[in-house]
């Protein structure tokens, strides 16, 4: 049989690229068949994202350590730039210096960690799922392979919900217990008996939209630009196929290289405004109403 015949269509090409390789918790692979399946985890987001953060953290503990008082390298240069970037922001939203010593550092890794897992887009969209696919099935698992955390929904949400868990806790630590909660029953409409329901309801639906927002966002970017890499790449694999003539080909290139240009932007921005609505959140807890 010819390799044409061999080879996967259009579809079957993009569906097996956004498999993700899940496990129930018994480790058994499984397919999620639900929109919501709290039975099973994705176990190529978790591997990446916890390498990703593990490196995050070094490069940052690195860029410490080698730190010197004298002219800097290029490197420590580049950590002090960052660092003091994302500590202007903090000051301009945190007014709490004992809230910052914890929410300046913690935004700070939150860019370095969300960069490097967008920063997985920019690689050749079958590198490591072409790796996979010999090294997968011989350990074992299923021939399935995502390399992006940040355009997996658990992962963004994961990292939302934690930064809403941390709004409650500094509404509860700045306001109390009693005045955060007194907070949920009079805002935004004000201190009444009659609209202590809705006040409350309102305050529910802001904290969920709040937090689905912050994560779709991140989400639904790398996500899109993931899709447009596997689009291009189709391009590519078309000519090699010899499907069709040279304008394929060059139209792979010079899509390829637009859309790289542009992902650059597009991952560097995502962080940075993961990073920000974080500080503002957290700055959101402090105020009182």
């Amino acid at each position: 049989m010819s390799s044409e015949q061999h080879a996967p269509s259009a579809g079957e090409y993009i569906t097996h690229h956004l498999q993700h390789l899940q496990k129930n918790f018994a480790f058994e692979s499984k397919v999620q068949n639900s929109i919501v399946d709290f039975s099973l985890f994705n176990l190529d987001s978790l591997v990446f994202a916890s390498v990703l953060g593990f490196l995050g953290v070094f490069l940052l503990w690195l860029g410490v350590r080698k730190a010197t008082s004298g002219v800097p390298g290029r490197f420590q240069a580049a950590v002090e730039i960052l660092f003091e970037m994302v500590d202007n922001q903090a000051k301009g939203v945190i007014d709490n210096p004992k809230s910052r010593a914890f929410v300046g550092p913690l935004a700070l890794t939150v860019f370095v960690w969300i960069f490097l897992m967008n920063f997985m887009d920019m690689l050749p969209v079958d590198f490591l799922p072409h790796l996979w696919h010999s090294a997968g099935p011989a350990l074992g698992f299923k021939d399935y392979l995502r390399v992006v955390p940040t355009a997996d929904l658990s992962t963004t949400l994961g990292m939302s919900t934690f930064v809403l868990l941390l709004c409650i806790y500094y509404s509860i630590k700045i306001k109390g217990l009693g005045g955060w909660g007194h907070e949920l029953i009079a805002a935004p409409f004000g201190d009444h008996w009659v609209l202590w329901p809705l006040n409350f309801l309102m305050q529910v639906i802001e904290f969920l939209a709040k937090t689905v927002s912050h994560g779709m966002r991140l989400f639904g970017n790398m996500y899109a630009g993931e899709l447009v890499f596997m689009l291009i790449a189709l391009m590519g694999g078309a000519f090699a196929m010899s499907v069709t003539g040279w304008s394929m080909a060059f139209g792979h290139v010079v899509a390829g290289t637009i859309w790289t240009l542009f992902h650059i932007l597009v991952i560097v921005l995502q962080a940075f405004i993961f990073m920000m609505l974080t500080l503002i959140y957290i700055g959101q807890a402090h105020d009182h109403h």
